[in-house]
């Protein structure tokens, strides 16, 4: 069965194929657009000052502006336009002078996922988002600067000024930590032991097998920056005799993958870069595996989620990739990767989707 043939199998939610929206429904989007700026920085601040969380405690009497002032001791001219335009934006409503917290708002302060993502598109994405047309025609994160000098944003993760460090971590651990417990089960479910993880990160995963499987033997393969870190907690965690680093940029042409691994490991690593290097990489692993070996790959598609919300945070999360990362990468649409995929000598054997939050596991065989 082909990579295609599997992709028929597995049910999805069908998201962004019609518009049933009434005219006044799609007039208020629209100008949510247009005030998309200011319903963020002023929705950052209701939530950082807590004054939505000053509101929700109040419960069912509700606060007024003049309560919230007095509170939080900022001007009253500031907190009534703030919480006027947490009207509009949705998170606050208002009876009479008193304003209470929306189910929206709730969410917002409290949903850890919400926190996480609004910490990410402030910390490290709002200022560069002003770029991404020129990332686009450039094909280059022109964002970045904001940041650092670096040619890509994985250069300097390690070193990424705080607090934009703190919340890339927040953001990359939040979603594959989730994830990580089925996809040990997944990998092991077969015996297994050796694990190249190409992509390795700051090691989390390599921690997750090496605490699974006392037998089980890690490479980790990544930039030399991000690999020292995982070597820190590797080593810090006492499994340093089961792991071989292998400092490496894959996308050199010189640079070969090691052998003598039964699989090898990829985790929200190859959406980091364009479908030719995406080829270039498998090509690259086609070489090394043998022939009984297997790849699984643990990524995020935004066609495979189970909500809407979940697709939509995806398909933002690449406008990330074109600003701030390296510019020319995404989060792929499932049919895109799977096309890729078939250009490469392996064939997707198993997907499995609604993994942890958000991912899906395909496992990949030689053809």
């Amino acid at each position: 069965m082909n990579t295609l043939d599997i992709q028929k199998k597995i049910n999805r939610k069908r998201f962004f194929e019609d518009d049933k929206k009434h005219a006044a429904q799609a007039i208020r989007d629209a100008q949510f657009i247009a005030f998309a700026p200011y319903v963020f920085q002023a929705s950052v601040i209701l939530r950082d000052r807590g004054i939505l969380e000053y509101v929700e405690d109040a419960r069912s009497e509700g606060r007024t502006i003049q309560e919230v002032a007095d509170h939080t001791l900022m001007p009253y001219y500031g907190i009534r336009v703030l919480m006027e335009a947490g009207l509009g934006i949705g998170v606050l409503y208002r009876t009479g002078d008193n304003y209470f917290l929306t189910k929206t708002g709730h969410v917002f302060i409290n949903h850890p996922m919400a926190r996480i993502n609004t910490d990410f598109m402030r910390d490290v994405c709002y200022d560069g988002a002003a770029d991404l047309e020129s990332s686009i025609m450039e094909g280059k994160p022109n964002g970045l600067k904001h940041l650092g000098n670096w040619d890509t944003i994985y250069q300097g993760l390690s070193i990424l000024p705080e607090p934009a460090r703190n919340s890339w971590f927040a953001f990359d651990h939040y979603y594959s930590d989730l994830a990580f417990p089925e996809v040990v089960q997944f990998v092991f479910g077969h015996p297994t032991v050796r694990i190249l993880d190409i992509g390795a990160n700051t090691g989390r995963w390599a921690l997750a097998c090496l605490e699974y499987d006392p037998n089980v033997h890690i490479g980790m393969l990544d930039l030399p920056v991000q690999l020292e870190e995982g070597k820190k907690i590797i080593d810090g965690a006492g499994f340093g005799s089961r792991v071989t680093y292998y400092p490496a940029n894959i996308l050199e042409q010189a640079a070969k993958l090691p052998g003598g691994y039964d699989v090898i490991f990829m985790s929200q690593f190859l959406n980091c870069f364009t479908d030719t290097q995406i080829i270039n990489i498998l090509q690259k692993c086609h070489d090394v595996l043998p022939d009984n070996g297997r790849i699984i790959i643990n990524e995020t598609f935004w066609d495979c989620q189970q909500y809407e919300a979940g697709a939509f945070s995806l398909q933002m999360a690449s406008l990330y990739f074109t600003t701030m990362a390296n510019g020319n990468s995404q989060i792929y649409d499932s049919k895109v990767y799977l096309k890729v995929i078939d250009e490469t000598g392996f064939e997707v054997v198993s997907q499995n989707n609604n993994i942890g939050l958000s991912h899906t596991i395909l496992e990949l065989r030689k053809k």
